[in-house]
């Protein structure tokens, strides 16, 4: 490793380290203000609007993001924009939470000065406690002082790291407050990876699944396997209950007089199924730790079939 690649990495791990150190202060600092502000929160009838300008605004997208997937309706408003006709976005039954790390940032001012005149609830965050914006807000979150991450100390890098964690703080006591389940959570999230981890077997399987009778003749149940392409077919008892399965391989076993047998003769009893409301993911793992392509789906009783699941529909969706 060179020098200026090892003073690279030692300026790296210093940064981080800062800002962790600044992130165990502002945990310890947090103090009555937080709960007053998660309070003003749980009560607002409208949305939670946040605002910030400059690094700040660019958090406060953030922050706002986070609220809005994990159940509090949220919106970013700029600043800037908001003199120019934007402040129509903030209305009464909102609140509104506004980000300044110096808490003069002239830009602010129509939009604070907004909120007093219609009495929406103002929670301001900023690191100096006799600050404009702290003196106007009915809660005031203050930052603690600690070095920002570069040697000249006027890079926000620091600030911004903990303004953005306590916003996650905020919607994560609002999110185990509102008792937020992962059910939820997907309907906010039906896109990419995270939406595919959160979908459940219902949302995957064949409606329709491939069954057959006890007594039918293996000759027609071949030509059923083929027809509906799962590679395995279910079986039944006379009262229409899921009495067993036929895969590859149970064909391969009763391979010699084949024809000659019927399903019951053929099938594996008790086949392992699923429940329509349980995680696909946790069904393509059943497939993969038994090795097999398909999980038969039953309802609330267990005893028939209702779907089918196959381990591409799994891989087509993103489960993995």
């Amino acid at each position: 490793m060179t020098s200026s690649s090892t003073d690279f990495l030692a300026t790296g791990r210093r940064v981080i380290l800062r800002e962790a150190g600044a992130l165990e202060t502002l945990a310890g600092a947090l103090g009555d203000s937080f709960g007053a502000a998660v309070g003003l929160l749980m009560a607002a009838k409208g949305r939670v609007i946040v605002s910030g300008m400059g690094k700040s605004g660019h958090v406060a997208r953030k922050i706002a993001a986070t609220f809005a997937s994990t159940g509090t309706p949220a919106h970013f408003v700029h600043p800037a924009e908001a003199s120019h006709g934007d402040l129509g976005m903030v209305a009464e039954g909102d609140v509104l939470i506004v980000l300044s790390n110096s808490g003069e940032t002239p830009e602010l001012a129509d939009i604070v000065a907004h909120s007093r005149r219609f009495g929406i609830p103002l929670i301001a965050v900023a690191g100096r406690a006799g600050s404009t914006l702290m003196r106007q807000a009915d809660v005031a979150i203050l930052l603690p002082q600690v070095p920002e991450a570069c040697e000249t100390g006027i890079v926000p890098t620091t600030s911004t790291t903990m303004t953005l964690a306590l916003g996650d703080a905020l919607a994560i006591a609002l999110m185990e407050h509102r008792a937020f389940t992962p059910e939820h959570f997907r309907v906010f999230h039906p896109g990419g990876k995270l939406g595919a981890r959160l979908l459940k077997v219902r949302d995957l399987m064949h409606d329709d699944p491939p069954l057959v009778a006890e007594d039918m003749a293996m000759g027609e149940v071949l030509v059923e396997i083929s027809r509906r392409g799962f590679g395995v077919v279910g079986v039944t008892d006379a009262d229409g209950a899921l009495a067993g399965i036929i895969t590859d391989g149970d064909l391969r076993r009763h391979l010699d007089g084949l024809l000659s047998h019927v399903a019951g003769e053929v099938m594996t009893r008790n086949p392992r199924t699923i429940g329509p409301d349980a995680l696909a993911g946790e069904a393509l793992a059943v497939m993969n730790d038994r090795k097999i392509t398909c999980l038969l789906v039953t309802g609330e009783d267990k005893s028939r079939a209702i779907g089918i699941l196959h381990v591409h529909d799994c891989l087509r969706a993103g489960v993995a």
